[in-house]
């Protein structure tokens, strides 16, 4: 059983940057490829950003990139998500991930692992 557990939420300003933590246990995460993903009220979940674990290869969805880094450091088993230049229409419940095998996926159906969310809200 692997288990995953979100921090780092909470309200910021637009521009403003905040930092969110996925602490895993249970497993090594030397072949699971990890991902974020984030749900807003009405909304469909939505791939956000996510990289194989054994490499340093990252993706991200066209709305986040350069300004989110997904990163991970494997002495800890934690991956993170630094969000800078926040908006508004980022305000959603984020969650990691973790998906078996190494190469990741955009499909939030494909990971097999799930945090519990983490809120993160974007004021105006």
């Amino acid at each position: 059983q692997v288990q995953l557990v979100e921090s780092g939420g909470g309200l910021v300003q637009a521009g403003g940057s905040l930092r969110l933590s996925c602490a895993a246990s249970g497993r090594t995460f030397s072949s699971y490829a990890m991902g974020w993903f984030r749900q807003a009220p009405g909304e469909e979940r939505e791939f956000v950003a996510a990289m194989p674990w054994s490499s340093g290869s990252t993706f991200y969805a066209d709305s986040v990139k350069g300004r989110f880094t997904i990163s991970r450091d494997n002495a800890k088993n934690t991956m993170y998500l630094q969000m800078n230049s926040l908006k508004p229409e980022d305000t959603a419940v984020y969650s990691c991930a973790a998906r078996r095998g190494n190469s990741y996926s955009r499909e939030w159906v494909r990971y097999d692992y799930w945090g519990q969310g983490t809120q993160v809200t974007v004021s105006s």
